[in-house]
């Protein structure tokens, strides 16, 4: 079954709808390199998200297509890509991934070309200044937000010296900045901190160094593959403590590979990744049901990250739907005021705030029998 949810406060003319131009998205994703898993994941989500907008109507007898292309993680060929993206009349925006330098280093061309973007990385460095950044929107879980979720429940669970282990790039510098800050809340503190490379394969070194610090918690900040295997890497150095995930981390609902046998690490995400454990007592939450059964039959599994891929797809359709237009500052109006009850939460853009991932749409799961679930 297709589901397709608009969230709408404005409206247009039918005729606008009906007769405009064909809708053309644009991606630069990570398909390759260490960010690999999550930008295999956003591409498989556009293109469910694209199938569905096109089967229900909602764009008339227009047509939605999304170019994706693979930046491999690398600021020159995502500029490269962006800028003739940019100079290509028939796109209507751009989406981006998770690597925050190849959004970055291509703003200057995104302002110039009025080019309605959405980027999906953890950092929210994306999307400042905002005087220079006025086309670039942010649509992911942000450091601060994901520190203050995992140190209140570090908090609750009574653990007082945490060690971490972050990747050494902009992401993994930001969260380990924003877990010291949080944790000193709680009267807790940070007593090790590793890095390791985001290519690195053998986190042995990174965990005997965080270990050293003899933790309460330890507490992860990686993509996917690594944040696995870190996990193993902490547990065969003889700690048997609670281990903690930031939400870059979420992969696959079920826990193959290198994520096997990690159960009992806590994660904080949104709930759609454990949606089998929510009542959908409410349109929002059916919805996000709905997309969880769609994507997992179409793929087999589903993916954490998902669900921000089609929520950023969404939200350019609304744009266009709502505007009746293709105008690239129009549709930047428009994403400024945009609010909805998306598949990964709450999203609430402002002219003053373009990250508009809200942070009460996260919680705390838990890997149990072999996938993520709600955690208690």
């Amino acid at each position: 079954m297709l589901a397709v949810t608009l969230t709408s406060t404005g409206a247009c003319t039918s005729e606008n709808v009906e007769n405009g131009p064909d809708i053309v998205v644009a991606a630069s994703l990570e398909l390759s390199g260490s960010a690999a898993d999550i930008g295999v994941a956003y591409q498989r989500a556009l293109e469910l998200k694209a199938a569905q907008i096109n089967a229900s109507g909602l764009l008339g007898r227009r047509k939605l297509t999304v170019r994706v292309q693979d930046n491999r993680g690398d600021p020159a060929t995502a500029l490269t890509q962006i800028t003739a993206f940019a100079a290509d009349p028939s796109v209507t925006a751009l989406i981006t991934g998770t690597c925050a330098d190849c959004t970055s280093g291509a703003a200057k061309v995104i302002e110039q070309d009025h080019l309605p973007t959405i980027a999906l990385s953890p950092v929210a460095d994306v999307i400042a200044p905002a005087a220079e950044r006025r086309y670039i929107f942010r649509l992911a879980p942000s450091a601060d937000d994901d520190a203050v979720v995992l140190t209140g429940e570090l908090g609750r669970a009574g653990q007082r010296k945490v060690a971490l282990l972050a990747s050494d790039d902009a992401y993994g510098k930001r969260g380990a900045d924003a877990l010291a800050r949080e944790a000193g809340k709680i009267s807790a503190k940070v007593v090790a901190r590793a890095q390791f490379a985001p290519a690195d394969s053998d986190l042995s070194k990174a965990a005997h160094t965080a270990l050293a610090g003899n933790p309460d918690a330890v507490v992860i900040w990686g993509y996917p593959p690594q944040a696995a295997l870190a996990v193993g890497a902490v547990r065969a150095g003889g700690y048997h403590g609670q281990v903690y995930l930031d939400a870059v981390a979420a992969g696959d609902l079920f826990l193959g590979g290198p994520f096997a046998g990690t159960d009992g690490t806590s994660l904080v995400f949104t709930p759609t990744l454990a949606i089998d454990d929510v009542i959908a007592t409410t349109p929002a939450k059916a919805a996000r049901r709905q997309w969880f059964q769609d994507y997992t039959s179409r793929y087999d599994t589903y993916h954490g990250h998902a669900s921000f891929a089609a929520d950023a797809l969404q939200l350019i359709v609304n744009a266009v739907v709502q505007s009746g237009s293709v105008d690239g500052a129009t549709l930047r109006t428009r994403l400024e005021t945009a609010q909805v009850d998306g598949l990964s939460g709450s999203i609430r853009f402002t002219p003053d705030n373009h990250s508009g991932f809200t942070p009460q749409s996260l919680t705390m799961l838990e890997a149990r029998a072999g996938r993520w679930r709600l955690l208690g």
